[in-house]
Parts: structure tokens; C-alpha cells; sequence
């Protein structure tokens, strides 16, 4: 990827002024057809960061697109998210124009101001995904987000009056949740590559808990296991409730009281020893955490072998 600085781009406006595209029909908001335009093409890596929301419905077959852990081709309908302040990057292939297709919407924290929408938008995880996990659409999915897609650009360009914002962010929030509907079903239709996760999530916690430094390391947290794995940390959470139920942190915590019982179990380690050796910095954190997890402290737990 390019090592150049990355353009920060303050307005919707500025964004399309920077592709090429005709002025925007609103200050805040602007759903973009790039099918309909002839927009700047990009020969050269180029790195942005937006100062509002995105959200994109692309093709691109020429290029890398950098958002998160991975660069992904994008050579097929893929739908994806930016929050403001997000950086991500275009690399291109080299001696070939980059053009994208498809449809994007960007809107400005300040039009979803007082909405419903700006007090729960937070809560839609995938604004915080990589792009390598983007959702990829089926036919019959594509045509529901452009078609929600349409009617936000209609109500924009038709209808300006004190009802609008309103009525545009819910149409938002619903596009947002058909989008989490479908991520739910991209979840159980790649069972394979899931599972294959939580296997790889097993193998990791194994090894950490299994080495003799952990006084050392500390507790394992859910951005190292992300890390470990090359998933968003949200993604990664988002998958394994699906197919178990737990979250990251409540896997973390589910081989940790594991170990825990066998040292409690089958060494004379004392209490404190124990939550030293599992990573914990003050052995009443181990002793609360296992008491929540088990109903039962750890000295009692010990003693039930007795």
C-alpha cells in the first residue's frame, strides 16, 4: 500500500469533488450512482479518511481496497461500512485505471442529529469491520439495499420539507438492519470458513494458557485473539455468538476457569498462586470472576474433591 499521508476528506462535497462527481444535491447526505458518472480515475495508491459516515455497494476489478487487517477484491457485489475517522486505501493494479461501480451513501454525523438513528448507530458492529469481512449479497439481497438505496436518494431530491431527515434516517436504520439480517445469514452459510475460526480461536487460547509465562503476559484480551487470528474484533465476536452463543471474551473466560479447575484439582497451589499463574494481577479478581462463572469460590470448589 502507499506510504503517502492519507487525504482527509471534511465534507461530502469535498468527496465528490475528489472522484470527479457533480456537486451533491444536499450538504449532508448524497447517495451516488457510480454507474451514472464519468468519475476521476485513480492510477496511483491514494489513502483517505472521512470525516462522515460511508456506505458502499461496489464492484472493483482492478484494485485492492485496504479497510482494517486485509486488502480484498472486490470483484464481486460487496457491501461495506466507514464510520468517521476510518482510514482506508485504493491500491490499483499497475497500468490499470481504477473505476469503480455500484452505489454508495454518505451521510454526516450532523444530518442524523436528535434521530433515533444517532443514539443507536453505534450498536451496528460492522461499521467496525475490516473489509476483508465485508457482506458479500446474494442477487435477491442486492436489489432489497438498492432499492432502499433509491428511495433515499427519491426522498432527498423530492421531498425537502421538516418530515425528510426523519424519514431518511429510519430509511437508513432499515437498511442497517436488512444488513444485519444478511450478515446473520453470511454467518451460517459459511459454516466451513466459521468453523474453521472458532478451531483456529481453540488452538490459540490452548497455547496461551498452556504457557509457563502467563504471570508475565497477563490475561489474554479479545484485540490480541483478534489480532492472533487477523479478525476485526467485533467480526470475530459477532461469528462465534452465532455458532456458540459466547462472545470472545466469554470464550477467554470459559478456558480460563477451565484451567483453573484442573490446577485447583490436581496441584497444591495456593489460591493467590493459582490467579498469579493464570495472568491475574490481584488473586480477588480470579476469586470473583471463577465465583460468577461457577457459582462457587474457588476454595470451595477445591474442597468438593475432598
Amino acid at each position: 500500500m502507499t506510504n503517502a499521508l492519507p487525504i482527509r476528506i471534511k465534507t461530502i462535497s469535498q468527496c465528490h469533488e475528489t472522484m470527479g462527481l457533480p456537486k451533491p444535491e444536499h450538504p449532508l447526505i448524497s447517495v451516488i450512482n457510480f454507474n451514472s458518472f464519468i468519475q476521476k480515475p485513480f492510477n496511483e495508491p491514494v489513502s483517505f479518511i472521512y470525516d462522515f459516515y460511508a456506505i458502499y455497494l461496489k464492484r472493483i476489478t482492478n484494485a485492492k481496497f485496504k479497510y482494517g487487517h486485509q486488502a480484498s477484491d472486490f470483484d464481486e457485489g460487496v457491501l461495506f461500512f466507514m464510520a468517521p475517522n476510518q482510514l482506508f486505501s485504493i491500491q490499483p493494479e499497475k497500468g490499470k485505471t481504477l473505476r469503480p461501480s455500484g452505489w454508495g451513501i454518505l451521510f454526516h454525523p450532523d444530518f442524523i442529529w436528535n434521530t433515533t438513528l444517532a443514539k443507536i448507530i453505534k450498536q451496528y458492529e460492522f461499521f467496525d469491520y475490516s473489509v476483508n469481512e465485508a457482506l458479500y449479497l446474494s442477487g435477491k439481497e442486492e436489489k432489497k439495499i438498492v432499492s432502499i438505496i433509491k428511495s433515499i436518494q427519491q426522498e432527498y431530491q423530492f421531498n425537502t420539507d421538516k418530515f425528510s431527515q426523519q424519514i431518511i434516517a429510519s430509511q437508513i436504520e432499515t437498511l442497517l438492519n436488512f444488513s444485519e439480517r444478511f450478515y446473520h445469514r453470511q454467518f451460517i452459510t459459511r459454516k466451513k470458513t466459521n468453523h474453521q475460526i472458532l478451531s483456529r480461536l481453540e488452538d490459540t487460547l490452548a497455547k496461551y494458557f498452556n504457557n509457563d509465562d502467563l504471570i508475565a503476559q497477563g490475561l489474554p484480551t479479545v484485540q490480541f485473539i483478534a489480532d492472533t487470528l487477523n479478525i476485526s474484533p467485533n467480526y470475530l465476536s459477532d461469528v462465534l455468538k452465532v455458532l456458540t452463543g459466547q462472545s470472545t471474551q466469554q470464550h477467554i473466560h470459559s478456558k480460563l476457569i477451565e484451567k483453573a479447575k484442573e490446577k485447583l484439582s490436581g496441584t497444591d497451589l495456593s489460591i493467590s498462586e493459582i490467579a498469579y499463574e493464570l495472568g491475574f494481577e490481584h488473586p480477588q479478581s480470579f476469586t470473583k470472576l471463577f465465583k460468577s462463572k461457577t457459582n462457587l469460590s474457588p476454595l470451595k470448589f477445591r474442597n468438593s474433591f475432598n
